[in-house]
């Protein structure tokens, strides 16, 4: 079972607007796709073909964005708001990617000039915190 959304980011300045699309394995907490992209089904489809292959067929919880009906099977998609707590974890794991990677504070100084460095900045993370905070299986 796997959760997916969703957070703002930019590269050299606002007008410049990408969204980090992650989705994250409930029951390890491991962070199992991410892509930089934008906030369509280009950038939706970019997240599919970050995942692995026994990730595809999994039952998937996601916000209400329009976009991963594109993407993700009609079975195995459930859309739903905030208030279920079905999408907590990778919610949970937002706020901590902001708190964490200063670049996707929304009013900061730092931010990044190239996407190449505002990509290796998210994924620098991502794999760290697989290594040391995701739950053991």
């Amino acid at each position: 079972m796997i959760e997916c959304d969703e957070l703002w980011s930019f590269v050299g300045n606002k007008g410049n607007q990408y969204r980090v699309w992650l989705a994250l394995d409930r029951e390890t907490r491991e962070i199992v796709g991410c892509h930089l992209g934008s906030r369509d089904e280009e950038g939706a489809i970019g997240l599919w073909q970050s995942l692995p292959n026994c990730y595809l067929d999994a039952e998937t919880h996601t916000d209400l964005w329009k976009a991963y009906t594109a993407i993700f099977y009609d079975k195995t998609l459930y859309q739903v708001g905030k208030e279920t707590g079905l999408t907590n974890h990778v919610e949970r794991f937002n706020n901590t990617l902001r708190q964490r990677v200063s670049r996707l504070v929304r009013k900061t100084l730092s931010f990044s000039k190239k996407l190449e460095n505002h990509i290796g900045a998210v994924w620098y993370f991502i794999h760290h915190y697989n290594a040391t905070k995701a739950l053991p299986v």
